[in-house]
């Protein structure tokens, strides 16, 4: 298993994707690896001979689950917390391309490539996208996709763009240099559309940073490169696994070949201001989860949606 890395952990307030503010405490991270073994929340207990000075206890990304867990126990002086449970998805890139279209429905196969085909007539009769893998094409990618990240909702509103300091620039050259990252790009002409960015560890590709012109939305352009791009890995051969990551989304769920039941798990030293923080970001995940339901059913998330991505809305 890998070694704990100390970080400052930021626990977002959100409603819906509009970020309120945040909150960081100190704690030792570690991902949990695609294929580990299943394990109960309600028994896992903080490893106290790894805490490192200045730690406040230690979190488990993407720990694979029986069954769900409770939101909040005590385990000794630390105080879990399972914010909540998510569907991991992920594509086993081992079962051939052929193998993976026919995972598909006739209809939903027949829609991805219309959508592919339409964006290529929509843009000249021309479909244009690049790869990226050298530490030279890896600067070129970045030149062309930190811009374009800019313009995202990713980058606007959730603070999940594509970095662009240098200490991001040196560590996707040192991936390219051991053959260790993918990259893409979507074009229509000379303009950058689309991106995606995928760093490896272990024969896994993760799906890291992605986003889209939201000009380009109605021509389904992250679908459109994400198909192409899975194209171009299925037949390299080179990784096993291509790992959507932590999270649960319709675009994770309709490209995936298998999901399981994950969460992240914290052990956390039990203090009034460290118990105050945890239940304020359980209540607020709440909340926003139930405002989401609302506007659901009134059928006005997808207008909401788009108007926080084109900038419309400034608060809630």
């Amino acid at each position: 298993m890998s070694r704990w890395e100390l970080r400052q952990v930021p626990f977002r307030f959100q409603l819906s994707d509009l970020t309120l503010g945040s909150w960081a405490l100190p704690l030792q991270v570690r991902p949990e690896k695609l294929g580990a073994p299943v394990r109960r929340a309600q028994a896992m207990q903080a490893p106290v001979h790894e805490l490192l000075p200045g730690s406040q206890g230690f979190v488990e990304r993407g720990v694979p689950l029986e069954e769900q867990a409770l939101p909040f126990r005590t385990a000794g002086d630390y105080l879990c917390y399972v914010p909540q449970h998510y569907r991991h998805c992920f594509i086993d890139l081992g079962m051939g391309f052929a193998a993976y279209q026919a995972k598909f429905s006739s209809k939903t196969r027949a829609t991805i490539v219309r959508k592919v085909r339409k964006f290529a007539e929509q843009t000249g009769g021309e479909l244009r996208w690049q790869s990226y893998r050298t530490p030279d094409e890896i600067d070129a990618f970045l030149q062309l996709a930190v811009p374009l990240s800019r313009r995202t909702y990713q980058d606007r509103l959730l603070d999940a763009g594509l970095p662009s300091s240098a200490s991001f620039r040196q560590q996707a050259r040192n991936w390219a240099a051991d053959d260790q990252a993918r990259a893409y790009l979507l074009f229509d002409g000379e303009r950058a559309v689309s991106y995606l960015f995928c760093p490896a560890s272990d024969g896994v590709l993760s799906y890291s940073y992605q986003g889209y012109d939201p000009e380009y939305m109605k021509l389904s352009v992250g679908t459109v490169l994400q198909w192409l791009a899975l194209e171009d890995l299925f037949n390299e051969g080179k990784f096993h696994y291509f790992d959507f990551t932590e999270g649960e989304t319709e675009h994770k769920r309709l490209f995936a070949t298998e999901q399981r039941l994950c969460a992240n798990v914290f052990l956390v030293r039990r203090s009034l201001r460290n118990s105050l923080l945890l239940r304020a970001h359980f209540a607020m995940n709440l909340l926003s989860g139930w405002l989401g339901r609302v506007v659901e059913r009134f059928g006005l998330k997808a207008r909401l949606k788009r108007m926080l991505r084109f900038g419309r809305v400034a608060a809630v």
